[in-house]
Formats: structure tokens, sequence, C-alpha cells
């Protein structure tokens, strides 16, 4: 990576400075705004530490300041993972869900299968399903989908409605990076099927999201054929 110019350096340094002299929680999420809109990597650390901050506004911010500095902040937020704050766990699935670099798809299998908080599964669900895998050949990315596939439909029995929610979600976002062959397509339609039927899926929010994934799926399929 080459070095970043002393003025730009500077730049950011003065906005981390800003975040560390907030004074009030809307000073705090101003300046963690301002922080997060340079995308810059000299942002990474100070950006992690306010996921463990009480603030969900600054939280956001924070959380979209990392994902759009991208695959960079992966292994500080690896690194920085706080197992015992909720919170800050919560953020740091999330972050990790939205940059979609697979060095972070560990942690969100484990924090899908295990982790106590409602939202940490739900930001692992989402994030399973909207992975970048650039680069994989057609294999590749079938390997990745059998990885992945039964761990979401396992998740289509998570008690709280709103992870089964973002699984049917993920199950949509699946389709983007994996595009499977027809012959094994109908495993994600059987399982967003699941979600999609009111006499097994309690809640009409999920039903009706996975209807409207079956929905898009069916469209962008005749789209193809066509």
């Amino acid at each position: 990576m080459p070095s970043t110019p002393p003025d730009s350096r500077q730049q950011v340094q003065a906005l981390v400075d800003a975040v560390q002299a907030a004074q009030t929680a809307d000073d705090l999420t101003d300046a963690v705004e301002d922080l997060s809109a340079c995308a810059h990597p000299m942002a990474i650390p100070c950006l992690i530490q306010v996921l463990g901050f009480n603030n969900p506004g600054a939280a956001v911010a924070a959380v979209d300041g990392l994902v759009a500095i991208g695959a960079a902040a992966v292994p500080a937020i690896l690194a920085n993972l706080d197992e015992y704050n909720y919170g800050a766990r919560a953020w740091s699935v999330r972050a990790l869900a939205g940059i979609g670099d697979l060095r972070g798809l560990p942690l969100l299998e484990r924090a899908l299968a295990q982790d106590i908080g409602p939202s940490v599964r739900r930001a692992a669900a989402r994030g399973m399903g909207g992975l970048h895998p650039h680069g994989f050949t057609a294999r590749q990315r079938q390997e990745l989908a059998e990885r992945i596939l039964p761990q979401l439909k396992a998740a289509c029995g998570d008690e709280e409605w709103i992870v089964r929610y973002a699984v049917a979600v993920g199950l949509e976002g699946m389709e983007h990076w994996w595009q499977p062959p027809a012959a094994q397509r109908h495993r994600l339609l059987d399982a967003l099927q699941t979600l999609a039927d009111p006499q097994r899926e309690a809640a009409p929010v999920v039903w009706l999201r996975a209807r409207l994934a079956l929905n898009r799926l069916a469209t962008a399929a005749a789209v193809t054929r066509a």
C-alpha cells in the first residue's frame, strides 16, 4: 500500500481527534460521520473503538465507515472483536457482513450458530448471503454454497423472527454470487419456500419477505432464459 501523504495523514488525524474530543452524544455521532466519510485506513482503529461505545448513532456511522474502507478493515475487526461486549460484537459482525470479505466467514458462521444475541445472528445471516467471492470459479462458488446453504437452512428454525427474516434476505443474496445451475437451484428455493409458507412460518413479515425473494428470483430467472 502506498504511503499516505503527510497532509492527508494530518487531515485524518484531525478527524480522529474530533471524535476523541466529542463531549455529547450528538457531537460524537457528527464527528464519527465525518471520520467515516473519509474512508481512510488510518481511521480504522478509532472506528472500531466507537463500536464499543453506548451510542447507536455513532456505531451506525462507524459501521458505514468500516464498510466503505472495505477489505483493509477486516484484520483489525477480527483482531479486536470484544467477546464480552454484546453491542460491540453485534456492530462488528454487522461491519463484516457489510464488507462481505471471505476472511470474516468463520466468525459469521459461529455467530449464526452460537451467539445469544438475536441482532448478532441476524447480521450474520445477512452477511453469509452477501459475500463477495470475487475471482471464484463456478466450482469454488458451488463449494462455498455447499458450506453456507445448510447453515442458513438450519437458521430457518431460529426462535427469533428477525433472524428468520435475515435468513430470507441471505438466501436471496446467495443467488447473486452462487449462480447455481438448475439442478442445484431448487435447494435454494426450497429453503425459501419453508419461510414463505404461513403454515410453517408464524410471522407474516417473514413469509412476506420470503415470498418477495422468491418472486425476485423467479423474475431474474425468466430474464436469464429470455
